[in-house]
């Protein structure tokens, strides 16, 4: 970490069939700083940030008048380069530890993996494991070295991936997304790990759609928008007054805008669902005598860490899950439909956005002849081009997927729509669109709905009233408003303070 700077980019140009995708990206990170790369997705911010690690796709071509890290010159490095560079001077956090983690393997052989490459602490890895893992602030080390990633929660997963990238002992962390489908409280404590990571010396590149967050650990904010920077400052600068007309629509959509107030009676309408006591066991307790009520056309928010219960519950509303014991009463029969929130997993990679349109209609029983017309309805109902039908998933970006989603839940005619998290990875202004599009559906529509989120703003801008669950309990219910404004239990107090 001697060098005086620990990144210095210059000239960075990335080139992915012959057309520029990052163009002309300069900046430089200092020991002890942390610095953020914000944007809509395509901007260019994951590939500048994998330039720095060799990771970039198969075809890109990537040229820099400067290309330095931790003092070395990345660019002169080859494939053997870059692997030696990699852990041992720069490292990843990802986004998804769960896809980053091997499942086959224990979290204490992931953390020891980076020590083994680069022959570090011989003799006593085991201990350097425990320790590293302890200074992420996973509780019980030696416990958790044992378990697998799917047997850790979220932010415990996301704490032994910052661990297994500080093995090494790299002297920049490169966070891409790191915190972006946590809760409220987690993302807290794993950003308030990757401040003090840059507070004692090391350099920090943060990722991020989220102001918040951003707000919470950057130095300096770098702004990207078609590949290039257009906009820099200290983070002070760029979210209080941005000079750019692009960057002040970024820090506008990153706050929604709250739902105006209803009251419990605001909106004529019978109680759909009554729920007494319902339970649900996996290997523990998910589910633990929930009660409450969905009225006609409102919003139910519901809210909560991981591992709370939320995703179990909204699975059991549509049948996806069934209670051990207790009851969920339908007043009369409701069209119930589920939202995922990863569209690729909900989406089948192979078939275009029209094949996977046709069965859902095919399923709803709508004619042959009468299921392309439908599926045109749907594209323009959800604000997608006609165009877009012939592509696949992956073709499409985040917030296009996330609509052909809704597209494909919506072609069932659904009374009740559960919606898991569906915003959590767009960026602010497409999140910003796809919640008014949800809220025109639910009013075209006549829809209920149900609306799981880690995000709070997310809940206080779209949702009526809100379940707040914590260990599997429904610990505190009512109006959001109500709710937000005058939070009753200890733990919906923490979240709502995590949240600001």
């Amino acid at each position: 970490m001697s060098a005086i700077n620990a990144v210095a980019v210059r000239g960075l140009r990335i080139e992915i069939g012959g057309r520029p995708v990052v163009d002309d990206v300069s900046f430089r990170i200092a020991p002890g700083e942390c610095v953020a790369i914000v944007g809509e997705s395509g901007a260019g911010k994951s590939l500048t940030a994998r330039a720095l690690l060799g990771m970039l796709p198969e075809g890109a071509r990537m040229t820099a008048d400067e290309l330095t890290v931790d003092g070395a010159a990345a660019p002169a490095y080859g494939a053997p380069g870059w692997r030696a560079l990699r852990g041992r001077r720069i490292a990843l956090v990802a986004q998804d530890a769960l896809a980053a983690l091997d499942p086959l393997r224990r979290i204490g052989r992931e953390v020891a993996e980076p020590l083994e490459i680069h022959a570090l602490h011989a003799g006593r890895r085991d201990e350097r494991v425990r320790e590293l893992l302890g200074s992420v602030s996973l509780p019980e080390p030696e416990r958790y070295a044992r378990a697998y990633p799917h047997q850790l929660s979220g932010g415990m997963r996301q704490r032994a991936l910052i661990a297994s990238a500080l093995a090494g002992e790299p002297a920049v962390i490169v966070a891409d997304e790191a915190t972006t489908a946590l809760d409220a409280t987690v993302q807290a404590r794993v950003l308030a790990l990757l401040r003090s990571i840059a507070d004692q010396g090391r350099a920090v590149l943060l990722i991020s759609h989220d102001f918040a967050a951003v707000r919470r650990v950057a130095d300096r904010v770098l702004v990207m928008r078609d590949g290039c920077i257009i906009e820099e400052g200290t983070t002070e600068e760029i979210l209080r007054a941005p000079r750019a007309e692009y960057t002040s629509a970024l820090v506008a959509a990153s706050t929604p805008t709250p739902r105006t107030a209803r009251g419990a009676d605001d909106v004529a309408g019978e109680v759909l669902l009554h729920a007494r006591g319902v339970n649900r066991r996996f290997d523990r307790p998910a589910v633990v005598e929930a009660s409450f009520t969905l009225p006609a056309g409102r919003t139910l928010g519901i809210v909560g860490e991981s591992g709370s219960g939320k995703t179990t519950l909204a699975r059991m509303l549509v049948g996806v899950e069934r209670p051990d014991t207790g009851s969920l009463e339908w007043v009369r029969p409701q069209r119930r439909q589920l939202v995922h929130q990863n569209p690729l997993g909900a989406l089948d990679p192979r078939w275009s956005v029209a094949r996977s349109l046709d069965e859902a209609l095919q399923a709803a029983r709508v004619r042959r002849r009468d299921r392309p017309r439908a599926a045109a309805q749907l594209l323009a109902e959800v604000g997608l081009d006609a165009a877009l039908a012939e592509r696949r998933p992956r073709q499409l970006s985040g917030g296009q997927r996330q609509r052909a989603a809704i597209a494909r839940a919506l072609a069932a005619d659904p009374q009740v729509l559960v919606l898991d998290e569906p915003v959590s990875a767009l960026d602010p202004t497409v999140r910003s669109r796809v919640l008014d599009l949800l809220a025109r559906l639910q009013k075209d529509r006549a829809l209920t709905t149900v609306l799981v989120s880690h995000d709070l703003a997310v809940v206080a801008a779209v949702c009526d009233d809100v379940l707040v669950m914590h260990a599997g309990e429904i610990v505190e219910q009512g109006t959001v408003a109500d709710v937000f404004a005058d939070p009753r239990h200890p733990f919906t107090r923490e979240l709502l303070a995590a949240a600001h």
